[in-house]
């Protein structure tokens, strides 16, 4: 990445290695979740999510193998933060359902800082032409839409129910 940011390619640049530090960050972060998860259909959600995780981190380096963009070496903080309340979370002594209402909610927080991430690269990749950079980005994009459907899905009809 450049010093300065001078282009919509230097922003470009800096998203997809922003989102390439937060989706490694879930590759270890969603074991923890799916292991401190007490509902079958979570734990399972979270396991599948782990397996599109890592086929997503495939696809940003293969945009950034394309462009001669090495991602590596650049933290995410949001996500390192979204990460670390999660963290703090499992520490809380709560019963087993409101426990899960918790990891879904934190899920959701993460969900919606990718779907702003990706949204937005997709974008720019658009803008600047390269479709296939975007058509890479939009497939992640519908990935996070649907997982975050799935989660509000799971806490509306039944994982919230069961925590009252």
């Amino acid at each position: 990445m450049t010093d300065k940011l001078e282009t919509l390619d230097d922003l470009f640049e800096m998203q997809l290695k922003d989102l390439y530090s937060a989706e490694n960050q879930l590759v270890t972060a969603l074991p923890l979740m799916a292991e401190n998860a007490k509902d079958g259909r979570l734990r399972a959600g979270f396991t599948k999510h782990l397996r599109e995780t890592e086929k997503q981190v495939q696809r940003l380096e293969r945009i950034g193998q394309d462009l001669g963009i090495e991602l590596g070496g650049h933290t995410c903080k949001a996500m390192a933060g979204l990460v670390a309340e999660g963290q703090e979370l499992l520490s809380e002594d709560a019963t087993d359902e409101v426990m899960d209402a918790a990891l879904i909610a934190a899920a959701q927080r993460i969900e919606h800082y990718e779907i702003a991430g990706y949204g937005t690269a997709a974008h720019y990749a658009e803008r600047l032409g390269n479709t296939q950079a975007a058509d890479l980005l939009r497939q992640t994009l519908e990935e996070e839409q649907f997982t975050d459907t799935k989660l509000n899905d799971l806490a509306k009809n039944y994982i919230n129910q069961k925590a009252e």
